[in-house]
């Protein structure tokens, strides 16, 4: 499965070759260093590890440090490892945007930003109390939480106030409209969790992978005044059918009237 470490820089809005406008994440997905390919043979599994912005040395603990060090990488910011990397690559090579393509479906993961501790009405989308009807003070609140003797607790998983955000989210099958190579800028439909800034991943749809064969929009409807063209082919078409049913009839009588009297001999 192909992915890449980005950076959410913003939102814009192209053209596509229809001329829709379509709105887009900016996401700059590179350049990605690897910096370790593992096997079967050595690691127990097959995974490539990137590497995604350079960083200071000192900046870094002395494990990843050591690490980076061993496979003759430069410190970066950021690591992470894509199982079953569809594409050949070795240590030290550099990708980036060109990892994927035009029309390809991908599935970003991003945190989400971070709202704070946010209420009942804001965090799960309760209605909330009336505002009427001498309801006072109940406007946003959540109401009754507990039970009575039995069980005799407040139960687990209820929806309550609390903090809201700041979680990791995956958005699936979102569809690159652009690949700019100079600049490694991947162009991408829709939204992507997080704030501008953030760090993504940027991997393989899971749903949608590469070389999936889409099935195409049916046809479109045909026009009324088409409709009403076809009409009349309908109604000529019934008295034909009414003058074959009409010849066939005196044909089939005399045959009949004929085997009767045989009968009575």
């Amino acid at each position: 499965m192909l992915g890449l470490l980005g950076k959410k820089l913003g939102h814009a809005r192209v053209y596509s070759e229809q001329g829709v406008l379509v709105p887009v994440t900016v996401v700059l997905a590179g350049p990605n260093r690897v910096i370790q390919c593992k096997t079967v043979e050595t690691d127990g599994y097959k995974a490539v590890q990137l590497g995604f912005e350079d960083q200071k040395e000192q900046r870094l603990t002395k494990p990843l440090l050591g690490h980076l060090k061993k496979h003759n990488t430069p410190p970066v910011k950021r690591i992470k490892e894509f199982r079953d990397f569809s594409r050949e690559v070795k240590p030290g090579d550099v990708i980036g945007a060109t990892l994927f393509a035009k029309g390809d479906f991908i599935d970003a993961i991003g945190i989400t930003k971070g709202r704070g501790f946010e209420g009942v009405v804001k965090r799960h989308g309760f209605r909330g109390g009336d505002r009427t009807h001498g309801a006072k003070g109940w406007h946003r609140r959540g109401g009754a939480i507990g039970c009575r003797l039995f069980p005799g607790t407040v139960r687990r998983g209820l929806k309550m106030p609390g903090h809201m955000g700041q979680v990791r989210r995956t958005t699936q099958n979102l569809e690159i409209i652009q690949v700019r190579e100079a600049d490694n800028l991947l162009l991408i439909k829709g939204a992507i969790p997080g704030a501008e800034g953030d760090y993504v991943v940027i991997r393989e749809s899971k749903k949608i992978p590469k070389g999936t064969v889409r099935k195409t929009a049916p046809p479109p409807a045909k026009a009324k005044g088409a409709k009403a063209a076809a009409a009349p082919a309908k109604t000529e078409a019934k008295p034909a059918a009414a003058a074959v049913k009409a010849a066939a009839k005196p044909a089939a009588t005399p045959a009949k009237t004929e085997a009767k009297p045989a009968a009575a001999k």
